[in-house]
């Protein structure tokens, strides 16, 4: 089968940027590919659904300007279909006085990332939620809570409706660069195509090699556990609650988020997943586990954040533990009124140094473009980021 423009995965960003490429190149036929029955399998449907501000990237980065334009984007298409939203504002919590200074680092950074944010004392953080425990916060008025799941399939739908096609239930086995042409081997049939787009999400290291990307980055898995407040807790949490990040951690911490459909989801912990897709506690593929466990930044990483680790694993087999993280920020909470959930799994690129990606990052050649690096906020940022991928792809073909 032959197309101009293939791209591989059905998640937010795919097929936002399948929509995005139809609509400035309406004449190119362009197909998207994914080896699940449908779409938003895996990062995008099991996200949190919050529309992040980008109160903590760094000014400059992709992450600050996509999420300062993608949450005002998304909301604009959510007004423009339908989609319903809410833009309830979030409160970041110090919970004792030596978070004080990271809080105020943290409102410098969004004002430099001029977003409309307000320093609070902790009364005035309580007359927003009163059941939590603070010594001081940050307003950030312009969080939302919305269903990543609806916007994609609204992403699917138009780019359809624009001609465009999804071919569920193909799952990519071999690619090869040809002349003139880039060749993609499902379990299917073959596809021919002028330009690849890889939006693989999890697997999107492979991709990346397959495709003759020679990338040193590695997409390791941490599997994201959360609980659901009981009915009657739900009192507890108006809008959404932060604590103060540590900026010497990959992960935001345990947090609460009113859900745009109803309930309040509590977590995530963030521990290691053995294998790509690992949404269970004990999950393994033997050539995925051993590929992940010889990868030498993970040992790199883990020495630099032992008791951090060793925290989030104790958590995730202890639900007193878990729970214990959460009083921190709501002292009431007990753990007769959480309820487990179904885990999602964040695909974190990393270096052989340890170090793991902050940016999203991508990588290209003559005849492709790969998103390695497209852990939240990216589902608010995925208007954003079609629109960066069919700009390079029309700066390269026009």
């Amino acid at each position: 089968m032959k197309a101009d423009i293939l791209i591989v995965g059905a998640g937010i960003i795919g097929l936002s940027t399948a929509y995005q490429l139809s609509e400035i190149n309406p004449s190119k036929k362009i197909v998207v590919l994914d080896k699940e029955a449908r779409a938003a399998e895996h990062q995008t449907g099991h996200n949190s659904g919050v529309i992040h501000s980008g109160i903590y990237y760094r000014p400059g980065s992709y992450k600050a300007e996509f999420a300062k334009n993608g949450s005002a984007s998304m909301i604009e298409f959510c007004k423009k279909h339908n989609i319903e939203y809410n833009q309830c504002g979030k409160v970041i919590v110090a919970t004792e006085e030596e978070e004080l200074e990271r809080m105020r680092n943290l409102y410098e950074r969004g004002l430099m990332n001029k977003l409309d944010v307000t320093l609070l004392d902790g009364e005035a953080v309580r007359k927003i939620e009163p059941y939590v425990n603070t010594v001081g916060g940050i307003h950030v008025k312009n969080t939302g809570i919305i269903n990543f799941r609806e916007v994609t399939e609204k992403f699917g739908e138009l780019f359809i409706n624009n001609g465009g096609e999804i071919h569920y239930n193909n799952k990519v086995e071999a690619v090869k660069n040809n002349a003139d042409t880039i060749e993609v081997t499902t379990n299917k049939t073959v596809y021919e195509a002028d330009y690849l787009v890889n939006c693989a999400g999890l697997y999107s290291d492979k991709l990346a090699k397959l495709s003759g990307i020679d990338t040193d980055v590695k997409i390791i898995p941490f599997r994201g556990e959360y609980f659901k407040l009981n009915e009657d807790a739900e009192k507890y949490v108006k809008t959404l609650i932060y604590p103060v990040p540590n900026p010497e951690l990959p992960f935001l911490g345990v947090h609460f988020t009113n859900m745009v459909g109803g309930g309040v989801d509590v977590g995530p912990n963030a521990v290691l997943g053995f294998k790509k897709e690992a949404y269970k506690k004990i999950g393994f593929d033997k050539s995925e586990t051993l590929e992940i466990l010889t990868f030498p930044g993970l040992y790199r990483m883990g020495l630099k954040n032992v008791k951090e680790a060793i925290g989030e694993y104790y958590r995730s087999f202890n639900k007193k533990a878990f729970v214990k993280a959460a009083q921190k920020l709501i002292p009431l909470i007990k753990a007769s009124e959480i309820t487990p959930m179904e885990a999602g799994v964040r695909a974190q690129a990393m270096k052989p140094d340890g170090t793991l990606l902050d940016d999203f990052y991508f990588e290209e050649n003559d005849r492709s473009i790969h998103v390695l690096n497209a852990p939240s906020p990216a589902a608010t940022c995925s208007i954003e980021i079609g629109k960066e991928i069919a700009q390079r792809f029309n700066t390269k073909f026009s």
